[in-house]
């Protein structure tokens, strides 16, 4: 049983991922047992290229960032468990956790994220009743949502990115999967607002 299972590789799931992994040090957080579903295969970073992203160097593909946001994921925190090359069928609730069912394997989990696109290509069963047409794009490109609360979708179960109503753009995407991770925090936390960062040391 995982405490959080996140789906999707992309920009919202792999910054989710990076600011959870980062606050393994908090006691409320040690003993978690996190995992992220790296399925990239249909990202929108696959075809990206970045001139205006604060931090990035311009020039800077999506398809650079997918992999190296990876190695960043296993070098900084190899707590956290990477699944990859497999694709979610099913989320099946189970009273306040669920399922995950893949084309390989099953996974359980407390707490889901679904963190991939928002094309109407999206064949993931037990999610049907939450999807709805896209507030954030036009309607002739048939994206969806799923119809959210603050990313909060339903009981432990959240969206980031541009599958929760956001813009396609990088940083809003990322900035997503980040805030979705400081609520989970904030809920391990007893609900005391909970944010993670690094500093620089002085000398």
């Amino acid at each position: 049983m995982h405490d959080v299972l996140i789906i999707g590789g992309g920009a919202a799931g792999m910054s989710c991922a990076l600011v959870l992994g980062s606050a393994q040090a908090r006691p409320y957080v040690a003993y978690k047992s996190i995992a992220i579903i790296t399925h990239q295969k249909t990202s929108h970073l696959q075809n990206a290229l970045f001139n205006n992203v604060l931090g990035l160097t311009p020039g800077t593909t999506g398809a650079s960032i997918l992999e190296s946001g990876q190695i960043q994921l296993s070098t900084l925190y190899p707590h956290i468990t990477q699944i990859e090359s497999e694709k979610v069928n099913a989320i099946i609730r189970e009273g306040n956790s669920f399922t995950i069912v893949t084309n390989k394997n099953s996974y359980t989990t407390k707490i889901a994220v679904i963190a991939i696109g928002y094309t109407n290509s999206l064949h993931i069963k037990g999610i049907e009743k939450y999807i709805e047409a896209h507030p954030r794009a036009v309607p002739e490109k048939d994206r969806i949502w799923l119809k959210n609360n603050d990313h909060l979708v339903d009981t432990n179960l959240y969206v980031a990115g541009t599958l929760a109503g956001w813009r396609s753009q990088f940083a809003i995407s990322a900035g997503s999967g980040a805030h979705v991770a400081t609520d989970i925090l904030t809920v391990w936390n007893g609900g005391k607002h909970t944010k993670v960062h690094d500093s620089v040391v002085k000398k």
